[in-house]
């Protein structure tokens, strides 16, 4: 009898039954995060908790529903299952491991979670190496029963938050996925424009090989990915039990397209299993999943850790300056621990365009020269809860110190979702208004001021190592 005709008794008995056979049949968790001789651990999660309880909601945040606010239907693949936080798709086994789920009901509709790092700004310090790895057992299921899984652990440029337009230029590391139970882990690199483009869209980059030893379905696998600012010129590459796979180098893609997927504050850190979407229907040749599909096949993360190794941590020169916000109204070259501050409400006024109570940022005895380029920006902000919040942002340069701001920049406001999590509040957004002109800094003053434009509730603005401004000065 075919699962989706079954009555619903019969159907909870199934997916209980295949959820205890996967659980059975998997290898215990490694335990704690290991550790690795010269490198620094940045971040981890090792997933210790209750069995059925949701992961940290400090270090994670989960997707709900078949897109984000505003982006592209089915996630922008064509994928069928509709994301939930139901502990019934996404939670801890109490063992030590992440337990994703893939789920259908009798009448044939598929849930299944997807879950992202709240920090977003996971990236190689200058002159160093970035890695980024999970311990993970792919969903424990082959041939007709397994057409249209697609498990994945990956990394998005974190400019996507908020946008969901500006793939693949923003850049998408693909560190593990697997399709329809194939013996095989594909890794691949986004970038650039699509279709075509640099990154062969939509395709992107890409190489596999089945992993060592045990299949992946069978046993649980490393999977790693590193980028490497330490070499000229730059690497990423790709592991499976720490044999290499996969590799890109930077002078395989144009300068603008490196930049592009590089010059921004990092990437977040995704864990999902998909079901159907264009990358299984292309290796399987037909629609997934089908009627034969079975429901309830976990994959089981034992962590997942990011580390750092040498470098400085600090930007090199460029044509460009970085100043990050720092708590107490500063803008440094140095970040410092994430941290946050707490804009005001607009008390359900309108300042577009005036700033209203807000926190503001100063940088003095800048001296620069200009080069020709315009400010950019990336301000973590978050409205919590909160319905039709607007922060807004003005820049604005003294070039003497005298007091008088020779070049004010202010930008469109952002609309902040009334779910709680970082969102990316960048210059995409556009100039409002503008006034006066750029030229060189000597001794003079940068100024960031952010508040709420519009709305009833108070907001977050990320400070420390998460918001910054790059100001276009040499």
């Amino acid at each position: 009898m075919e699962f989706r005709r079954a009555t619903p008794l019969a159907t909870a008995l199934a997916v209980l039954l295949g959820l205890v056979a996967a659980l059975l049949a998997a290898p215990p968790a490694r335990g704690a995060v290991p550790s690795l001789p010269g490198w620094t651990l940045q971040w981890s999660d090792d997933f210790t908790g209750s069995s059925g309880s949701l992961p940290s909601s400090t270090n994670w945040q989960i997707d709900t529903g078949r897109s984000y606010p505003g982006g592209p239907d089915a996630w922008g693949t064509g994928e069928v299952q509709t994301y939930t936080d139901s502990p019934a798709n996404v939670s801890l086994d109490g063992g030590g491991n992440l337990r994703i789920t893939p789920l259908r009901d009798a009448a044939g509709n598929w849930t299944s979670s997807r879950i992202e790092t709240r920090r977003a700004d996971f990236k190689a310090p200058a002159g160093g190496v970035l890695r980024i790895e999970s311990r993970l057992q792919m969903p424990n299921v082959t041939g007709a029963a397994a057409l249209g899984y697609w498990p994945a652990f990956w990394a998005l440029g974190s400019p996507y938050r908020g946008n969901y337009w500006n793939w693949p230029g923003i850049g998408e590391f693909d560190v593990m996925e697997n399709v329809n139970g194939i013996n095989s882990v594909w890794g691949v690199l986004h970038c650039g424009v699509a279709p075509g483009g640099p990154c062969n869209e939509n395709n992107g980059l890409g190489a596999s090989r089945a992993c060592p030893g045990s299949t992946c379905q069978s046993a649980f696998h490393t999977y790693s990915f590193e980028w490497d600012r330490s070499a000229s010129p730059n690497q990423l590459r790709w592991y499976v039990d720490g044999q290499l796979y996969h590799s890109v180098s930077q002078n395989q893609l144009d300068a603008t397209t490196w930049s592009n997927m590089t010059d921004h504050a990092g990437y977040f850190i995704l864990l999902n299993v998909a079901m159907g979407g264009a990358f299984p229907d292309g290796v399987a040749g037909h629609a997934t999943p089908t009627a034969a599909t079975v429901p309830g096949r976990p994959m089981l993360v034992d962590y997942v850790a990011v580390w750092t190794r040498g470098g400085g941590g600090t930007e090199p020169p460029g044509p460009s300056s970085t100043l990050h916000l720092r708590e107490g109204g500063a803008l440094g070259t140095a970040g410092g621990s994430a941290s946050s501050v707490t804009l005001a409400s607009a008390g359900g006024g309108n300042h577009d365009g005036t700033p209203h109570q807000p926190q503001t940022f100063t940088a003095s005895n800048v001296t620069g020269a200009y080069n020709g380029g315009a400010t950019a920006f990336d301000l973590f902000v978050d409205a919590g809860t909160s319905i039709a919040n607007g922060q807004q942002v003005r820049v604005s340069y003294d070039r003497t110190g005298d007091g008088s701001w020779e070049r004010v920049e202010t930008y469109a406001y952002f609309a902040t979702d009334p779910v709680p999590g970082w969102e990316h509040y960048t210059e995409a957004r556009g100039l409002r208004s503008a006034s006066g002109s750029h030229g060189n800094l000597a001794g003079g003053r940068v100024r960031v001021e952010v508040w709420n434009a519009i709305g009833g509730g108070t907001s977050a603005l990320g400070t420390g190592n998460q918001s910054f401004v790059r100001i276009p000065y040499e």
